[in-house]
């Protein structure tokens, strides 16, 4: 536990220090309000001051984006490579979060802001943080997160493919590219009547509702991460599909076969630099491999394993096309079908975007996959 210390009306006062992306404490704190201008506001910042907010809360939303817009100017050249520019626009993403997470607010005991037009923020904490049972500081920039991801909790995601709504959690990847999901929707299945399936890294649970609809009589859907698979059972009783669907805690494949197996792994090999990138990233195509290494020994004879994987990472040079086919050869395996999507979300249209020649090429394939003859 970290505790911080900070003068405030000539007392010294002391808070925990709480973060879920891992945001380091500021090592020295000082007291602001709308008083403080965004540029003294970022050469503070920069200089490894903490800001403790005692504006108003609308204040310190504007201060955030103030702060951030000064940082968002040409700070990715745009004459190098795509690849060199991925790594570029993440080095900056990581500094330019680094740097706002300094700007922080106190939760007091019950979750709550004391600062004025505040909104209630007890549950949305508790949903991410639990009962810190003490008064603690966190970074607004992720107190923004936390409440935005509140809000998917609670008006739920909607999903053509299913006619209905997922609630994610905090910490649970959102199903809002939706394409990939209708991939799922529409690929012929292996075989007919009591079809089994599997669906691996379930995170809402999404594609395992999405099977169980077009028919299938048993899921099972496994995700590793605790608050995942909570997230995923509570969205299977909503959707009223416990008859057909079993959430489990594991780690990839659970026992046994099934006729249908399915896979979502992140789509960008590299490290995760928080737990909100773990949907993002798989460090060293760790889990593609093991989805593609385990797929023969898991599938009943006639079934099929489907990967579902924009090829972004291709396009960004981080993983070629020759590498992916490589590694479903190796592991004994052969394409029998693959169907294909163009990404629908905003940043594919942004010519503004660092990645935007990457983005805009960029396409997600379901590739049907069988035991090797």
């Amino acid at each position: 536990m970290t505790m911080v210390r900070w003068t405030e009306h000539g007392t010294e006062r002391t808070a925990r220090w709480h973060s879920e992306n891992g945001a380091p404490a500021p090592k020295r704190l000082t007291v602001v309000d709308d008083a403080i201008t965004a540029n003294a506001a970022l050469r503070r910042l920069r200089a490894g001051e903490g800001l403790l907010w005692r504006g108003d809360f609308p204040g310190a939303r504007q201060m955030l984006k103030a702060v951030g817009r000064r940082m968002d100017h040409g700070t990715v050249p745009a004459h190098i490579d795509l690849a060199s520019r991925f790594r570029a626009h993440r080095e900056d993403r990581a500094q330019r979060s680094l740097v706002l997470s300094g700007l922080v607010v106190l939760l007091d005991e019950e979750l709550r802001l004391d600062l004025r037009r505040a909104p209630d923020t007890a549950e949305a904490c508790r949903e991410a943080y639990g009962d810190l049972g003490e008064p603690s500081l966190v970074a607004l920039n992720e107190l923004q997160g936390v409440l935005s991801a509140w809000q998917w909790h609670v008006q739920g995601v909607p999903v053509p493919a299913l006619g209905a709504r997922v609630h994610p959690r905090h910490g649970v990847f959102s199903p809002s590219r939706s394409e990939y999901v209708d991939l799922v929707a529409r690929a012929p299945l292996p075989r007919e009547g009591d079809l089994t399936a599997f669906d691996l890294g379930t995170g809402t649970g999404v594609l395992a509702a999405v099977l169980a609809r077009r028919g299938a009589a048993r899921v099972v859907a496994t995700d590793i991460n605790p608050r995942a698979v909570e997230c995923a059972k509570e969205n299977v009783e909503h959707l009223e599909l416990t008859d057909r669907v079993e959430v489990l805690e594991a780690d990839l494949f659970p026992e046994g076969r099934a006729d249908l197996v399915v896979c979502n792994p992140p789509w960008l090999p590299g490290e995760p630099t928080s737990p909100l990138e773990l949907g993002i990233y798989d460090a060293d195509s760790a889990m593609l491999g093991r989805f593609l290494s385990g797929l023969g020994d898991h599938l009943s004879p006639g079934g099929e394993g489907w990967l579902v994987l924009s090829d972004l990472a291709e396009h960004l040079h981080l993983r070629s096309r020759g590498e992916l086919e490589r590694r479903i050869e190796a592991s004994g395996l052969q394409v029998v079908g693959r169907e294909e999507t163009a990404p629908r979300h905003p940043r594919s249209q942004d010519e503004l975007d660092p990645l935007h020649a990457a983005r805009s090429r960029e396409v997600t394939s379901l590739w049907r996959l069988r035991p090797a003859a």
